[in-house]
């Protein structure tokens, strides 16, 4: 029977357990190196009992890949990978982050690691065979811990965990047996390709080029991210827990980062602010590089420059969300560095926010709508508000005004699965942003007045049955929230002193 971790929480054990941690001299506890991530006996402020990751179980792991291979035909092997490390330069390595699938699948954080997943014919139970650093002492000392082959097993839920040196020889030994090969080989170049190369662990490139090819090429091969995508669009309730949380703490820091500004900073000090309340909370990282433009560098859809300084009388959008325990978030906002809206501003801005209401309740099950309808409703919207406020366009001239889509699901990565959604209906569980905008060009065809503006909101909503909830509300949005929070009349809550 599984037990949930409120049980494990409640036994007098688990209590006398986090005394014992929090009592116990740090030179006589170890096992923090015993695993190559955080778990709950070495991490306890970040690891519920039977937990895996933050927020995530051991089961819940587990049935993520039995829905897969229950979605899968007999006979059937599923091959999966760890992300690379990557380098800035020469050996200066950037953070590591996982890839997504391995992630959703396994729940290690470790890189040079894979995952094999094999369903036989007959019924048979799916097996699991995960790939892993060996311990090596010499080498830890310089990366940190590993989990190992001896750990790994009970802390992923695998059958069998083996030295990632031996992954290509199994996949070789395996592969040719099974009807139905399940991967994503890299086809986007040399870069892509040696990565996956590297996974696959050969003292000889050429042999496991060879290897890749022969894989690559044979018409049982078949695309795993395309089914895992499925299973990855409705989100869990854990999963869900884990985007609100991410939600709240942007929203959050993006209130805080308009009282933060003023006239004369740079874009460049919004964006360290905001990655930087995120990160006290808790953040491992951006989910995305951050979007601060100011004045005419609005109407530039993805300005990551980051290095003009705010003016008084502008507008700064900023688009920005953090990543929470390998969940997403993904925010906008435009508001006025001197804490003010102009008239001009005002209503263009309120055109953007009336649309986004329009949208709002649409975004449900029961609506029957697909991100692209929404899409065109947000198209048709703006092209009435604009009129209303003094511009004479058509729905094409919107177009212009308006270039980037309306809405793309969020989750583990920022573009779930992106394209192959936009026509599919919305369902309970997806998560999904809806951010419109308006970027006003110095063209005579515009009111002059509106000249070099550029303005989007953008929010996180879960789609459910009737209809949609906002995840962003921490970060304000109607224009007496934001002019309040840039003058300092917000209270920000508890949560996150003054």
């Amino acid at each position: 029977m599984a037990l949930s971790p409120a049980y494990w929480v409640r036994r007098p054990w688990a209590t006398a357990l986090r005394s014992w941690r929090r009592n116990i001299s740090s030179d006589y506890f170890v096992p923090a190196r015993l695993y190559g991530q955080p778990t709950f006996f070495s991490h306890p402020h970040l690891i519920e009992p039977l937990e895996t990751t933050p927020g995530i179980t051991g089961d819940e792991y587990a049935q993520r890949r039995k829905k897969l291979m229950d979605s899968l035909p007999d006979d059937s092997v599923v091959v999966s990978v760890a992300g690379g490390i990557k380098y800035a330069s020469q050996n200066i390595f950037y953070k590591f982050r996982q890839a997504s699938d391995f992630w959703y699948l396994t729940g290690v954080s470790e890189p040079e690691s894979a995952v094999i997943l094999e369903k036989r014919s007959g019924g048979a139970a799916s097996k699991m065979t995960l790939f892993v650093r060996e311990r090596d002492p010499s080498q830890e000392l310089w990366d940190g811990p590993r989990t190992g082959t001896d750990a790994a097993p009970s802390l992923f839920g695998a059958d069998e965990a083996r030295d990632i040196k031996t992954f290509a020889s199994h996949v070789q030994s395996i592969i040719a047996s099974y009807s139905n090969v399940y991967l994503d080989t890299p086809k986007q170049g040399p870069a892509r390709r040696r990565s996956i190369l590297h996974y696959l662990s050969s003292p000889r490139l050429s042999d496991m080029e060879s290897l890749l090819d022969r894989i690559s090429s044979s018409s049982k091969v078949r695309s795993l991210s395309q089914h895992l995508h499925k299973l990855r669009r409705i989100k869990s309730p854990a999963e869900i827990n884990l985007m609100r949380k991410a939600a709240a703490l942007s929203g959050t820091a993006h209130a805080k980062t308009m009282r933060f500004t003023k006239p004369g900073l740079s874009e460049g000090a919004l964006a360290a602010h905001f990655e930087y309340l995120c990160a006290l909370k808790g953040s491992e990282r951006p989910a995305y590089v951050p979007v601060v433009a100011s004045g005419s560098n609005a109407l530039v859809i993805h300005y990551t420059a980051n290095n003009q300084l705010l003016k008084s009388g502008d507008l700064v959008l900023v688009d920005a969300g953090c990543e929470l325990n390998g969940y997403a978030s993904d925010i906008t906002r435009t508001w006025p560095v001197s804490g003010t809206f102009s008239g001009p501003q005002r209503d263009l801005y309120q055109a953007v926010l009336n649309t986004l209401k329009e949208i709002l309740p649409l975004a449900s099950e029961s609506s029957g709508q697909t991100l692209h309808s929404l899409h065109r409703t947000s198209c048709e919207s703006l092209h009435q508000e604009l009129k209303q406020i003094g511009f004479h366009v058509t729905l094409s001239d919107v177009e212009r005004l308006y270039p980037h889509f309306l809405s793309h699901p969020l989750g583990l990565d920022l573009h779930e699965s992106g394209m192959d959604q936009r026509n599919q209906e919305l369902l309970s569980g997806m998560v999904i942003t809806i951010e419109p905008g308006i970027y006003v060009p110095p063209d005579p065809a515009f009111p002059k007045h509106f000249h070099n503006i550029g303005i989007r909101i953008e929010d996180e909503v879960l789609i459910q049955r009737d209809h949609a909830e906002v995840l962003t509300v921490n970060a304000p949005k109607e224009i007496p929230d934001i002019e309040g929070a840039c003058q300092g009349l917000l209270d920000f809550g508890p949560y996150w002193g003054s």
